[in-house]
């Protein structure tokens, strides 16, 4: 019997919908992982490792070890290979590495900060926001009873565990700016990262913040003024003054065409300012261009790399 186009829509929307029902298992599940440092230990034993030995190591209940294994394997987040004719291991993918706690391309503050109470408390918010006209309160706001920045002020944990998040993602996308695109950097002597979480941020921010070399960890508040250099850093926008450039990379949402897989994580970082500002969004590139001529900038150029992001160089 021929299926029509109709059923099998109607058939995928019937397991696409249970995928949204249970769709925060899969975050909870990593955060699980995350926490007991399973992907250090499977990545620190050398080899597919067994689940008894992997229990032993992380001191958990062999049957329930089992069961967040066997979710994690069948999302490809670890390899279940045979050891012998009677057993079986578990081994790294390159997914798993992303949740090993500090490693090169770890994930794992993001995602902690990610499934923290806090910010999975503003989603719950999210209708009123889209609700009220003129509400310039924040869902995470309305949730925790603080904006974002003065709830991380008094907050020491949440303010450790987002600027470690943030540093996480800025790892990963210097990264790939400076492997897609190092010419951004061309000429430039002396750069000022702003509101990246170290270098140039808020005094209870950079007061934590690594020290290196030539590197100096300036307080201040982007909004007052930005130190006289030749070129501003931003993860997030703002304005130089003067001469120079600013390099802000941020994501640029496609308009009108079908997004691939970092054009939707882009939707999602959308969704994710509408949660946690109470103006803050993504914007396309015909918005960039007229938030960029408003500020007072006369020409910018758009570069894609290897990221969610992309980068604009804007001069004035």
């Amino acid at each position: 019997m021929e299926v029509s186009g109709i059923e099998e829509e109607e058939a995928r929307a019937e397991v696409d919908i249970w995928n949204y029902v249970f769709g925060y298992a899969k975050i909870a599940v990593v955060k699980c992982a995350i926490e007991l440092g399973i992907a250090d230990v499977i990545e620190n034993y050398g080899s597919p490792m067994p689940l008894s030995e992997l229990a032993t190591a992380l001191r958990c209940e062999l049957s329930r070890l089992h069961r967040i294994m066997r979710f994690m394997v069948h999302y490809r987040i670890f390899k279940q290979e045979p050891i012998n004719q009677h057993t079986v291991g578990f081994s790294s993918t390159p997914l798993s590495r992303c949740l090993i706690k500090g490693g090169e391309k770890s994930m794992a503050a993001f995602i902690l900060f990610m499934s923290s109470p806090p910010w999975l408390a503003s989603w719950h918010c999210l209708n009123s926001r889209v609700l009220e006209t003129g509400n310039n309160i924040s869902p995470f706001e309305a949730a925790n009873g603080k904006d974002l920045w003065s709830y991380t002020e008094t907050n020491p944990y949440h303010n450790e565990v987002f600027n470690e998040a943030m540093a996480c993602v800025a790892r990963l996308t210097v990264q790939a700016i400076i492997k897609g695109c190092p010419e951004v950097f061309d000429g430039v002597k002396s750069l000022v990262d702003v509101g990246g979480g170290i270098n140039f941020d808020l005094p209870h921010v950079v007061a934590v913040a690594p020290k290196f070399g030539s590197i100096e960890n300036v307080g201040g508040d982007m909004f007052m003024s930005i130190p006289n250099v030749d070129a501003a850093f931003l993860m997030v926008k703002a304005i130089l003054e003067d001469k120079g450039k600013v390099i802000i990379v941020e994501a640029v949402l496609e308009k009108d065409k079908e997004v691939d897989e970092l054009g939707f994580l882009g939707l999602m970082l959308d969704m994710a300012m509408m949660v946690i500002t109470n103006k803050g969004r993504e914007r396309t590139l015909k918005e960039w261009s007229y938030v960029l001529r408003q500020s007072g900038f006369t020409r910018f150029n758009v570069k894609p790399i290897r990221a969610v992001q992309f980068i604009i160089e804007a001069y004035p």
